[in-house]
């Protein structure tokens, strides 16, 4: 299966060194070099995976991120400069999968790559038998289609929301405390903080639950991490 990855930033330079790495891994990649066109690219193509930096010229690649999740869950990395903790938060919250930061070793971010495109193959290439549906009072998720229903109405999620849903739901009452939930669903020993999850978490409940600051499907064990229940 060849990967098609849309690698966005201003920085030709960079963008030449991540297309050339990507290459020698046999996947396809398409550039885009301001935030307009990264938009028509991914309205107009089927990615398996978007590197997304924040500042771009036209449209900034928080809109960018914004926008596209209005049309599509394609897991999306964002790229920030080296203390803008801001900017990785807000990508987060607009609905992007993971973040790196800025200047990176391009061997890390294509561990960040390999690890997100790793689970989504094992997902579509999981066994009938393992395909189910799973049912929690008024929230359903079909792990083979990957879709989620609430009251019977779909929500929409994205790939690493879905995640977490899915583990949860498949160990109702386990408690799962912060580095687990990022070795399991973000696939590798992750560098970063906490926030990932706990933002992730948050947009999650604010999507399935009636009361999100009091959750009756995803709980918080203080001190520990996150359950469901």
């Amino acid at each position: 299966m060849a990967y098609k990855i849309l690698v966005v930033d201003d920085e030709k330079l960079i963008v030449k060194g991540i297309k050339f790495s990507l290459n020698q891994d046999g996947m396809d990649v398409d550039v885009a070099y301001d935030g307009e066109e990264a938009l028509k690219l991914a309205r107009d193509d089927s990615y398996s995976l978007i590197v997304l930096d924040v500042m771009l010229p036209k449209i900034d690649g928080l809109q960018v991120c914004q926008q596209i999740r209005e049309f599509s869950n394609v897991p999306i990395i964002m790229a920030t400069a080296k203390g803008e903790d801001m900017d990785k938060i807000m990508g987060l919250e607009f609905g992007a999968d993971d973040y790196i930061t800025k200047p990176f070793n391009i061997l890390e971010l294509k561990a960040r790559i390999k690890a997100i495109l790793r689970r989504s193959v094992k997902k579509v290439s999981s066994t009938e038998e393992n395909d189910k549906i799973i049912k929690i009072r008024d929230l359903q998720i079909d792990t083979n289609s990957r879709r989620v229903f609430l009251k019977d109405k779909e929500t929409n999620l994205t790939a690493k929301e879905f995640d977490l849903l899915e583990l949860l739901m498949e160990n109702p009452g386990k408690v799962y405390d912060r580095e687990a939930l990022l070795n399991t669903v973000w696939g590798y020993d992750y560098p970063g903080d906490a926030r990932t999850v706990d933002v992730h978490i948050r947009r999650l409940r604010e999507k399935i639950e009636d009361n999100p600051s009091e959750p009756s499907y995803i709980h918080t064990k203080w001190g520990v991490g996150y359950y469901f229940q």
